[in-house]
């Protein structure tokens, strides 16, 4: 439930915020609050998932992306996900998500996302999404571009980036994929 209570509450922010190009970083700030801990005091590592959520949702309505991709029918999913922990975040500390677009490649988009408290990393992750249409299909990297404009000169997908797509891609999801261990 409180995840809910965040969403209404970064949704109401954002809407009264500083508007931010695509290519800039969104930066969001956050408390941790005692549903984020777990048993050992600190903020459980699922919930930083959750949290990278609510910062993409922040930088989708700073953008204007948001409403203009529910005109069009589309909506985002998250294809992958990797995150690394530094230290902890624990009850009631202050700290600011980073979210910034880093890259495309012919399926996918990249965010990479940033726990910073102090001006120092906590945490650090990527995603990999894509963008669906309700008509059904993948959003072209053109079709995404007509609404976001093109991309800077230079933004080119690191290559560790597109290594760890690669090395964490599943099979589709029409294809078969039996687990065997």
């Amino acid at each position: 439930m409180n995840m809910y209570l965040r969403v209404l509450w970064h949704t109401w922010l954002a809407r009264r915020g500083r508007r931010i190009s695509v290519w800039e970083v969104a930066r969001t700030g956050f408390r941790v609050l005692p549903a984020d801990l777990d048993i050992y005091r600190h903020v459980n590592n699922g919930r930083y998932l959750s949290i990278m959520d609510l910062g993409r949702l922040d930088w989708m309505l700073r953008t204007d992306l948001y409403p203009e991709f529910g005109r069009r029918g589309w909506y985002p999913v998250v294809a992958a996900s990797s995150i690394a922990y530094r230290r902890s975040l624990t009850l009631w500390q202050r700290f600011t998500v980073e979210t910034k677009f880093i890259g495309v490649d012919a399926r996918a988009f990249y965010v990479e996302q940033r726990f910073v408290r102090g001006g120092q990393v906590y945490a650090t992750g990527i995603v990999r999404g894509r963008m669906l249409s309700r008509a059904g299909g993948i959003v072209t990297n053109e079709e995404l571009f007509a609404v976001t404009g093109e991309p800077p000169e230079g933004l080119v997908l690191p290559e560790w980036v597109a290594r760890w797509a690669a090395d964490s891609a599943l099979p589709p999801s029409k294809a078969d994929a039996p687990s065997v261990w």
